[in-house]
């Protein structure tokens, strides 16, 4: 039999805009994943800017804060050795798409 893998699905109590908030409860979930023995983390619907942020989720703030907050999530400590899994908005040629992004050790790997 192949090897075990424990998987952290993680619901967050996240606030629109919020994005230092955010930032700070994903750290919290991915210290507790860890904890827990995890080598995956997989987050909510748009769990950097907060779900249900409506006309927001198209300006351009909002889109930026998310990539800083990505930024920090990516070169933080304790988002390294486990495969961490962010939602978030992301323009791509002019449309504002609701993505997932996937990250590992300070690299995006989708």
């Amino acid at each position: 039999m192949g090897e075990v893998a424990t998987l952290s699905v993680v619901t967050l109590n996240q606030f629109v805009l919020d994005f230092t908030g955010n930032l700070n409860r994903i750290v919290q979930s991915i210290i507790q994943a860890k904890q827990d023995g995890s080598r995956f983390r997989v987050g909510p619907e748009l769990d950097i800017c907060g779900y249900s942020c409506q006309d927001h989720f198209y300006e351009n703030d909002t889109i930026t804060h998310c990539w800083q907050v990505l930024g920090a999530l990516v070169r933080h400590d304790m988002c390294q050795d486990i495969l961490m899994d962010v939602g978030m908005p992301i323009r791509h040629r002019g449309v504002t798409y609701n993505c997932r992004v996937v990250f590992l050790n300070k690299l995006v790997v989708s």
